[in-house]
C-alpha cells in the first residue's frame, strides 16, 4: 500500500496512544490495589502477633490500665483493617473501571484496524486488476504487431 495511505491513520495513531495509556494506568491500578493488600495482611500479622503476646502476658499483667491499653490497640487495629478492607474494595472498582476502559480502547482500535487492512486489501485487488489489465493490453498489442 505503497501509493495509497490510510485516512483515518491519525486517529489509528490516537487510539493506539490511548490504548497504550490505559494500559499503564490498568498496571498502575494493580500496583495499588497489590500495595494496600499487602499491607492489610502485614496488620492482621501484626495483630495475630500481639493477641498471642497478650495471651502470654495476660497472666502478668496486674493493673487495669494495661489491658485497657491493650484493649483499645486491638479495638483501634481493628478499625485500621476494617478501613483497610473498605480501601481495597474501593480500589479493586478502579482497577475494574481501568480494565473496562483499556478494553474499550483496543476495541476502538481494533476496529480501525480491521478497516485499515480492508482498505488495503481493496487496494491491493484493484492495483492487481490494473495491472492485469495493462498486461492484458500489451499482449493484446503484441499479437497485433
Amino acid at each position: 500500500m505503497a501509493g495509497k495511505n490510510f485516512e483515518l491513520e491519525q486517529v489509528l495513531i490516537y487510539r493506539r496512544e490511548m490504548e497504550k495509556l490505559r494500559k499503564q494506568e490498568l498496571a498502575a491500578a494493580k500496583y495499588v490495589l497489590e500495595k494496600a493488600n499487602q499491607e492489610l495482611e502485614r496488620e492482621k500479622e501484626l495483630v495475630g502477633l500481639l493477641g498471642q503476646e497478650f495471651k502470654l502476658c495476660q497472666k502478668n499483667l496486674v493493673c487495669i490500665d494495661d489491658v485497657r491499653m491493650y484493649s483499645d490497640f486491638f479495638s483501634r487495629k481493628r478499625n485500621e483493617i476494617r478501613q483497610q478492607k473498605e480501601n481495597i474494595e474501593n480500589l479493586d472498582q478502579v482497577m475494574n473501571e481501568k480494565r473496562s476502559g483499556l478494553m474499550e480502547a483496543s476495541k476502538d482500535k481494533k476496529v480501525l484496524e480491521s478497516l485499515k487492512e480492508k482498505k488495503a486489501a481493496i487496494f491491493r485487488q484493484t492495483m492487481a486488476a490494473k495491472e492485469q489489465s495493462f498486461l492484458d493490453e500489451i499482449s493484446i498489442q503484441k499479437k497485433v504487431k
